[in-house]
């Protein structure tokens, strides 16, 4: 179901000639000269739409640089007189919206780690009634695509319409090579669920070091994301936070101009024949997929009868030991990729176990059944 949501288009309220739309500036405004070279730097790339900054720093554990505070507001005033440039800061609290609107800043943002907290949304949302400014709301810290829609909706309820989301990916306890996971499912499934929802993604945040933000950064706008926000500091090795992530205005300008922006929809009458034929053919396989799926799990219901009249337990490690060294062998015949086979197995066997156990359970009271779902997650 759409999300039932009163936003303007994005280029109604922020210019959005340069293209890909970017948002850049240092993680952190720690100096008066340090962000006023940095502005005019990124100003004369001709690339940056808007000016960020971090003036207030929520950080992990006390002692560490948590912003310059208030005086970067009036720092962050002058970079945009000098350049031209929309400013955009992080708001935390309601005195940081005060405060930020009170200095004339452009766009404001919610951050990863309010996001996660409705009570702190909700401030901030009852701090901006009456007032008409854009404001983009990170995903929060955790992969759960409710708080993000939750904490849109509440700004959209606090009567701000020119609203956008920013991707910046999500923790998890997986070691992997990004410093948050992209997951961009749960960006895909927040656009379809949200159309006109303007989406920038973040891959600063998503990579933790700038060797891999091209690589994010194209993907994003392969997924027809609206633009970027990749931090920028004039001399990251010496930057007071997160220096692996930032990138130079001269690097960052190298970087957009290797990205390619491709458009969601071609104006080729050709091409959109032959695409609506291809996906015709997809969806007559899809179909067959989903039939197949549905006998399979008529099959698996019969077993799971079999098992119950033979008192056989429902899961068989060697059998599913076969099922993957089979599909992985399949897979690499297909030419499939490996994980992503494993992961459908995966799907199927959870199904065909639920499926099962439903059986085996049908004699038991609903309280009992509960009882045993509540024991599998925690386990």
């Amino acid at each position: 179901m759409k999300l039932n949501l009163n936003i303007q288009p994005l280029n109604t309220w922020l210019n959005t000639n340069n293209e890909p739309l970017l948002i850049s500036g240092p993680c952190s405004a720690e100096t008066e000269e340090q962000l006023l070279t940095t502005a005019h730097l990124l100003a004369a790339t001709g690339k940056v739409s808007v000016l960020r900054a971090g003036i207030w720093k929520p950080r992990t554990r006390p002692g560490e640089f948590e912003g310059i505070g208030s005086i970067g507001l009036e720092w962050l005033k002058r970079a945009k007189e000098e350049t031209g440039l929309p400013t955009a800061v992080e708001v935390a609290n309601a005195k940081h919206v005060e405060e930020a609107l009170a200095a004339g800043v452009d766009i404001l943002w919610i951050g990863a780690r309010s996001t996660v907290n409705p009570f702190t949304v909700q401030e901030i949302a009852d701090a901006l009634k009456g007032h008409d400014v854009p404001v983009l709301i990170k995903n929060p810290v955790n992969p759960d695509l409710q708080l993000w829609i939750g904490a849109i909706e509440r700004i959209n309820g606090a009567g701000i319409t020119k609203i956008g989301a920013i991707h910046r990916g999500f923790s998890s306890f997986e070691k992997s090579s990004f410093r948050n996971e992209p997951m961009w499912k749960l960006a895909i499934q927040l656009k379809t669920l949200c159309p006109d929802l303007p989406i920038i993604n973040d891959p600063s945040h998503i990579c933790g070091n700038r060797e891999l933000i091209p690589y994010i950064a194209q993907k994003a706008l392969d997924l027809d994301m609206q633009g970027l926000m990749i931090e920028s500091h004039l001399d990251p090795s010496v930057a007071w936070t997160d220096a692996k992530q930032q990138v130079t205005p001269a690097a960052l300008a190298e970087l957009v101009d290797r990205l390619t922006v491709r458009e969601p929809e071609a104006p080729n009458e050709a091409f959109a024949d032959k695409l609506a034929d291809l996906r015709k053919s997809i969806d007559k396989i899809d179909d067959i997929l989903l039939q197949k799926l549905g006998e399979r799990m008529s099959i698996v219901e019969k077993i799971g009868e079999y098992k119950r009249d033979n008192q056989v337990t429902i899961l068989q490690v060697n059998r599913w030991d076969e099922i993957i060294k089979k599909g992985h062998a399949f897979a690499k015949a297909l030419k499939l990729d490996t994980n992503f086979t494993e992961k459908f197995l995966e799907l199927m066997h959870g199904e065909s176990i639920r499926k099962q156990t439903e059986i085996m359970n049908a004699g038991k009271t609903e309280k009992g059944i509960a009882a045993e779902q509540h024991t599998e997650v925690v386990k």
